[in-house]
């Protein structure tokens, strides 16, 4: 975990108070979802994951509209994430993510309760190996 730390200490940058609210344990868990990844890859990969998870719910997805700072580091969240899969990620795994991203949406959109971020996030990193 210590290589990692260098990674994950630039990755965080502006994003202060995430990591301690959650986004260390977020990470954590996806880390055994990308173990199959090269291991260069995989603290970005689980971390992108995380960034994921945690901008979506900055941003209230599915439920009321967050308040305006809120929302901006959501967006930082979901660019960050979105930069390290470009920039690590397959794409075929890239088109995964994006594909759960748009299933949370569509779901959201309509009201409806869709599967756990996590599951799809998971099932992202799965299908994109």
């Amino acid at each position: 975990m210590r290589a990692q730390a260098p990674v994950i200490g630039r990755e965080l940058e502006r994003l202060d108070g995430l990591w301690e609210d959650g986004l260390s344990d977020t990470y954590r868990s996806y880390l055994d979802a990308v173990v199959s990844y090269e291991e260069e890859a995989q603290p970005k990969l689980a971390l992108a994951a995380a960034l994921i998870e945690a901008g979506l719910r900055l941003q209230g997805l599915g439920g009321r509209a967050a308040p305006a700072a809120a929302l901006l580091m959501g967006d930082l969240c979901l660019a960050r994430a979105s930069r390290l899969i470009a920039d690590t990620a397959s794409q075929s795994l890239q088109v995964a993510f994006a594909r759960a991203i748009e299933e949370l949406s569509a779901t959201a959109a309509s009201g409806g309760a869709g599967k756990p971020v996590r599951e799809l996030l998971v099932g992202a990193l799965e299908s994109g190996r």
